[in-house]
């Protein structure tokens, strides 16, 4: 578990910053336990190992840049992978951090992945508000730089028609909540990673009805229930290499920190996931 703590590439509020630490307390609270729904127990070293954080905001303030801060963002990701069997569960964090977690797992393995991305929104613009990095903008990062075979979106429900373009130049596959009813059986029973890596998981929260995960920057009503999601995840065959969990905000979290725990669920049952 490695968190990046950046929030500034945030279009709207930039609340993502603070989420790691929230998320570590939820993980540990003692109103649940450390059991995964699998029967794995998260003090157990072979299912998480927690290495802390990239020191975002101390880099920006020496005045350091997003191009230096997202290739130590890369470099952190190769620096977990480099002592085997360790794979990144990372904290964001808004989802600009995806791109540079992805290009250090697709580095250090020596070819592209294949990526369940499940979110409101398909964050393939090319430069949102002309901004590179944007939080809006990481899956063409990724694309642009060959680091993903397939990429598939789920969750979406708020795509203009850019990001439509932007999928089809890519050639993307986007799964909308209008649709997903039908889709349902096909996405609870997918198979990845065949020919390439492994699988990457990129889960933003915002992926969720906001009844489920109030605390995000960008609330969009007529989202996935807690249970689809992880019935995504737990069903997807394929070597999961790497993911992340990002867009929690807590400064938009309920009094007793809702989010917070739906966030460290995901992040338990990603481990659960991940580790053999």
């Amino acid at each position: 578990m490695l968190g990046v703590p950046l929030g500034h590439n945030s279009s709207f509020l930039q609340g993502p910053a603070f989420s790691p630490p929230r998320i570590r307390e939820a993980i540990w609270c003692g109103s649940t336990n450390s059991t995964t729904e699998t029967g794995k127990q998260l003090e157990d070293v072979r299912v998480l190992t927690d290495v802390g954080d990239v020191p975002i905001q101390e880099m920006r303030g020496c005045g350091i840049g997003d191009e230096v801060l997202m290739r130590t963002i890369t470099d952190s990701v190769k620096l977990v992978m480099d002592e085997p069997p360790l794979r990144p569960l990372v904290l964001g964090g808004d989802h600009s951090i995806s791109f540079p977690v992805v290009r250090g797992v697709s580095e250090f393995l020596g070819g592209p992945v294949d990526i369940l991305h499940i979110d409101a929104h398909p964050d393939i613009y090319h430069a949102f508000e002309g901004k590179h990095y944007s939080h809006a903008s990481p899956f063409a990062r990724i694309m642009e730089g060959g680091h993903a075979r397939r990429l598939i979106q789920v969750g979406l429900r708020s795509i203009t028609q850019e990001q439509r373009d932007q999928a089809k130049k890519f050639g993307v596959e986007q799964h909308e909540m209008r649709n997903f009813d039908q889709h349902r059986e096909k996405l609870q029973n997918l198979h990845l990673g065949e020919g390439v890596k492994g699988v990457y998981i990129s889960i933003d929260v915002d992926c969720l009805d906001p009844a489920y995960a109030p605390g995000v920057s960008h609330i969009e009503p007529g989202g996935l229930s807690f249970r689809d999601v992880l019935n995504i995840v737990q069903t997807v065959k394929g070597d999961i290499v790497g993911c992340d969990v990002v867009e929690f905000n807590p400064q938009r979290d309920t009094v007793d920190g809702m989010t917070a725990m739906v966030a460290a669920k995901l992040v338990r049952e990603l481990c659960a996931k991940m580790s053999k």
